[in-house]
């Protein structure tokens, strides 16, 4: 591949020609950037499948390839850890990402969440479902039995046995991670999701959470728990009204946990723009 041909979507990119060919080129058009190597196996699954899709999506976006080998320090710029790593890079600046080697169906979920295909094709087919967490947890466990000093799977695993719902298993994984790993931001937000998790330890049900904040505005100790039960069920910003009550009217109940409950759950959302919702809505019953 040569990375000056106009007529391809897919191209090979070097020190020398990343700030015209990447940066400057995702000005237009979004370019997906994968960090990969000759001697990587999931690289040679992985490889394949975003050339297809790059194909698929008619120039929707351009896939950008770098051989880490080839290009250290570029590797090393982006802090790249471990191989296949994937950046979008959109408007000059890196919009989202993902390491492994993703199965198709997540590849697509992912490029349609930031670009959609010139002629409709990469739509993603029917059968095409999302992976389940226990689906990610096979996947993840066999790739660890075929390659265990890859060390970042097991911080994977760890994130998929959470939204499995085994917290305790999670914790246990996250608890066996190399220093390396503990201050990456995946196992930082997977020890806040661990911290909500563990409030809920013998807490009341949903319904009955809301019928006691119903009977009692002021009993903070249910909206807390409702807040948290909300938050960990998928409706993240009814539970964030419920911690944002909390700080408006008891700011200082339990040594200021509504504050506490905020920056935890923040650190557990992908939803940009609502965290940013709520952090200046937090910043307003502070300052």
């Amino acid at each position: 591949m040569s990375a000056t041909t106009a007529d391809t979507h897919v191209f090979d990119v070097r020190e020398d020609n990343f700030e015209a060919e990447v940066l400057q080129a995702s000005l237009t058009t979004p370019i997906l950037v994968d960090f990969w190597a000759t001697w990587c196996g999931p690289c040679k699954t992985l490889g394949p499948m975003l050339e297809k899709l790059a194909a698929e999506f008619n120039g929707a976006f351009r896939l950008a390839k770098v051989d880490v080998d080839q290009s250290q320090q570029l590797a090393a710029m982006f802090g790249i850890r471990s191989i296949p790593t994937v950046m979008l890079v959109k408007d000059g600046q890196i919009a989202d990402g993902f390491a492994g080697a993703l199965p198709e169906g997540q590849l697509r979920e992912f490029l349609l969440r930031h670009v959609q295909p010139l002629d409709g094709d990469a739509a993603p087919p029917a059968e095409a479902a999302p992976e389940s967490p226990e689906e990610a947890i096979n996947r993840l466990q066999q790739a660890i039995a075929a390659e265990p000093e890859r060390t970042e799977l097991k911080l994977d695993l760890a994130l998929a046995l959470m939204r499995a719902g085994q917290a305790d298993a999670a914790e246990a994984e996250l608890a066996s991670l190399p220093a390396n790993l503990a201050t990456d931001a995946k196992a930082v937000r997977l020890r806040n999701q661990l911290e909500l998790a563990r409030a809920l330890k013998g807490a009341p049900s949903l319904p009955e959470l809301q019928q006691r904040v119903q009977a009692d505005a002021t009993d903070w100790a249910a909206r807390d728990l409702l807040g948290v039960r909300l938050l960990l069920e998928d409706d993240a910003a009814a539970g964030l009204e419920q911690f944002l009550v909390i700080l408006e009217k008891a700011r200082d109940w339990n040594d200021g946990q509504a504050k506490k409950r905020l920056l935890a759950a923040f650190a557990t959302l992908d939803d940009a723009e609502l965290v940013g919702r709520y952090r200046r809505r937090m910043a307003s019953l502070l300052f």
